[in-house]
């Protein structure tokens, strides 16, 4: 590779093809993972940038690509190219959707958990908004480029129903909607542990984890002194649906839409959804002595919208039924637990 390209140093420049940065590995180096080393080497690339340039081939060891987990070893010599990223667009791609709903001015998507909702860092494929392009789809061109007719989100591992406007119109009037909380959202959450009551309403403000930045943090929480900077109110009301072993299925209603709010909550609670290790939650439920295989996801399914249509003034609603690993995944909680799986169907009832 040195005789291919110079090699340089400094800070990585994204505009120049040509920049090679390149350490050999030191004594206190020996045996950390590529991806870490790099990163502490380089605090000016993100962990994500960092894994994007390995799996891109673009970080080498004597020469050969490594996965990020690789230990370094004595006498290797690192090189990294952080070439530009292309350009983040919105394109077509044909991949399948489950439409719920569609006329001339909106679509109702269910939406799977895996799937990110419009390109971001790191994430340029495999997109819902790529798959509705992939359709042929008309969508509204209000905001940013890479969102068209995106009104309103979900997390990548939370699936469910989730509207997009096919029309301008429709994107101003839906935007002016969930503005003034017109719109109702109802989630079904599987926590950890058991409340003291069958219902309750949840109003911490949120913003941004000071100390770990891909995090949301609730306002009751202390960090060493840090504040949790530009928090902003955040409402969001429950009620059991029922207790299986040591965790609690959720009807969830949400007030506001802030970034990760049930997630959010529910950790500030001591109670975060299952599945959710990054807001707390075990990565293996425990019925007494049995493990249950991981789930895979986020147990957080938006269930239900309602909605007054952005032309004709007619309140809509718009269900998403449970998924089908979710569904799975409590039969086999409840049946580990010794209880009667068909009890799940009647707590449901509606949602299935």
């Amino acid at each position: 590779m040195s005789g291919e390209k110079e090699i340089k140093t400094g800070k990585p420049s994204e505009s120049d093809e040509n920049f090679v940065l390149s350490f050999d590995v030191l004594a206190d180096e020996i045996g950390d993972r590529l991806d870490h080393a790099v990163a502490a080497r380089y605090p000016e690339l993100s962990r994500t940038r960092v894994k994007e340039l390995i799996d891109g081939e673009l970080v080498l060891v004597d020469g050969k690509p490594n996965k990020g987990s690789h230990r370094l070893h004595a006498g290797e010599k690192v090189f990294v190219t952080p070439k530009p990223r292309p350009p983040l667009r919105a394109h077509a791609e044909s991949i399948p959707l489950d439409i719920l709903f569609e006329d001339a001015d909106i679509i109702a998507v269910n939406k799977p958990a895996g799937m990110t909702v419009h390109a971001g860092a790191g994430n340029a494929t495999g997109t819902m908004v790529n798959a509705l392009l992939g359709r042929g789809q008309s969508l509204s061109q209000l905001g940013d480029a890479l969102r068209p007719g995106i009104v309103h989100r979900l997390d990548k591992e939370t699936s469910g129903v989730i509207l997009v406007a096919k029309t301008d119109a429709a994107h101003a009037r839906l935007g002016e909607a969930f503005r003034q909380r017109t719109v109702n959202k109802t989630y079904i959450a599987l926590v950890q542990g058991a409340f003291e009551t069958t219902s309750g309403r949840i109003e911490l403000a949120i913003g941004r984890d000071p100390l770990k930045r891909v995090r949301m943090a609730a306002e009751q929480k202390t960090y060493r002194g840090s504040k949790i900077a530009n928090s902003r109110e955040a409402r969001t009301d429950w009620r059991t649906l029922i207790k299986i072993d040591a965790t609690t299925l959720l009807e969830v209603q949400l007030h506001t839409g802030r970034t990760h709010q049930i997630r959010v909550h529910f950790s500030a609670l001591k109670h975060p959804v299952v599945g959710d290790t990054l807001y707390g939650a075990a990565a293996q439920l425990r019925v007494g002595d049995i493990s249950l295989p991981p789930l895979g996801r986020n147990f957080l399914h938006a269930a239900k919208i309602v909605f007054s249509h952005p032309r004709t003034g007619e309140r809509m609603e718009i269900r998403a039924p449970l998924p089908v690993e979710l569904r799975d995944f409590l039969y086999t909680l409840t049946k580990t637990a010794g209880g009667d799986p068909a009890k799940i169907d009647g707590a449901l009832y509606g949602y299935l």
